[in-house]
């Protein structure tokens, strides 16, 4: 007999539960450090983390930070006072890779959340935060997950940068009532 679906989201939040346990909160305070000092932030990342990410560029917007996502039409030139912010769970896709390249040849901040942070994009950055988690090939020794590929990456990608959020929210002393002026109001 199959499993109810009670059953299976249950497996996965507890997944998601150790996953976040394992985070580094030193890292995660460099990445707060990093945002808050930068001009502008650019996000980036690939699939599924490429979506987490972009999410997180959301709530940035609405906290009233100057942000933009990589790749779409209106995103402006980076330059040395802002951040790129990338989300690979390998931390080895060219495109990404690339793109740290470059920001860093303009000389800007380089900040990734990886789950290697040995990869080329964990080396040239400025700031790493380390996720646990499967990349898409499940070679990994640092987490044993149920889930599909990178699933556990990206999810524990999507919760740690809603936990950074709310971090920020209480160094700028924002409730979420302030941050509906710039919700989206052409829905």
């Amino acid at each position: 007999m199959d499993k109810p679906i009670f059953q299976h989201a249950d497996v996965i939040a507890r997944e998601i539960s150790e996953s976040v346990q394992k985070v580094d909160g030193t890292q995660i305070e460099e990445l707060i450090k990093r945002i808050m000092r930068s001009e502008s932030i650019f996000v980036a990342g690939g699939g599924r983390s490429g979506l987490m990410i972009r999410s997180f560029a959301m709530r940035l917007m609405q906290m009233g930070y100057k942000v933009h996502v990589v790749g779409d039409t209106v995103t402006p030139a980076i330059g040395e006072r802002d951040l790129l912010l990338i989300g690979s769970g390998s931390g080895e896709t060219q495109s990404l890779v690339a793109m740290a390249q470059k920001a860093k040849s303009i000389g800007s901040a380089l900040a990734v959340v990886t789950i290697k942070p040995e990869s080329r994009l964990g080396k040239l950055s400025d700031t790493v935060v380390v996720l646990p988690g499967a990349t898409k090939d499940q070679n990994q020794d640092n987490l044993v997950t149920v889930q599909p590929m990178a699933s556990l990456f990206e999810q524990t990608l999507l919760i740690v940068l809603d936990a950074v959020i709310l971090r920020l929210m209480e160094q700028k002393e924002l409730q979420s009532d302030n941050m509906f002026g710039l919700h989206a109001n052409l829905e």
